[in-house]
């Protein structure tokens, strides 16, 4: 749960929000007029952050990704064009995800190595390395099932359904898919037989405990 948590506070509504009212407003009142207001929700969002000390790098990386996508719909005139940059986002995950497998540098690892700071020699080890390149498999069929889903639904126009999806397949899923990563990540290193980040570090010899909390 507390894995859970670090996941998904302060982020959902950053997410949601800005798209939910390009949504609604674009069938009411247009393009340009939906593509505004949905970037100022995000402004308002993150200016709420900072009132509250909240963290607002979220709610303002997101205004970017919305501008960017806006810029995509407003010029191209087309509302379905608004997700499109998200969608190449997907399909550009999915490439790294393979190629880092087919280096022998997994994503899953190098992501555990960016958030939690732990050393990368533990990472590569024989009976570590395995757990982080399947679920970075695992990640690479959830990204192209998200890309193949949405560039579908672009190609449809169909604004709504683009919405629900891309709602559905962005942090309703990824939450799910990192919290069976969480879990068969653990229970793959156990399997593994290999230390834990404490004992690797420490130096400590075989029988290993393994790593218990954290992947």
């Amino acid at each position: 749960m507390e894995e859970l948590r670090s996941v998904i506070s302060g982020k959902t509504l950053d997410a949601i929000l800005p798209p939910l009212l390009f949504v609604i407003l674009n069938g009411r009142v247009g393009l340009g007029t939906a593509v505004v207001i949905s970037a100022l929700s995000a402004i308002a969002v993150g200016v709420l952050r900072i009132l509250y000390k909240q963290k607002w790098q979220y709610a303002f990386g997101g205004l970017a990704g919305i501008i960017v996508a806006s810029s995509f719909s407003y010029f191209s005139g087309s509302a379905s064009n608004y997700f499109l940059p998200g969608i190449i986002s997907s399909g550009f995950v999915f490439l790294i995800s393979i190629v880092s497998v087919l280096v022998g540098k997994p994503l899953a690892a190098w992501a555990s190595h960016l958030s939690r700071g732990w050393s990368l020699e533990w990472f590569w080890r024989k009976d570590v390395k395995p757990a982080y390149r399947e679920v970075t498999l695992f990640w690479s069929f959830f990204f192209l099932l998200r890309f193949v889903v949405l560039m579908i639904l672009l190609l449809r126009e169909n604004v709504a359904q683009l919405f629900a999806w891309k709602t559905l397949l962005g942090w309703p899923v990824t939450i799910s898919v990192l919290v069976v990563s969480y879990i068969y990540g653990i229970w793959r290193l156990k399997n593994l037989g290999g230390p834990g980040i404490e004992e690797f570090l420490a130096g400590k010899q075989p029988p290993y405990k393994g790593q218990t909390r954290g992947f």
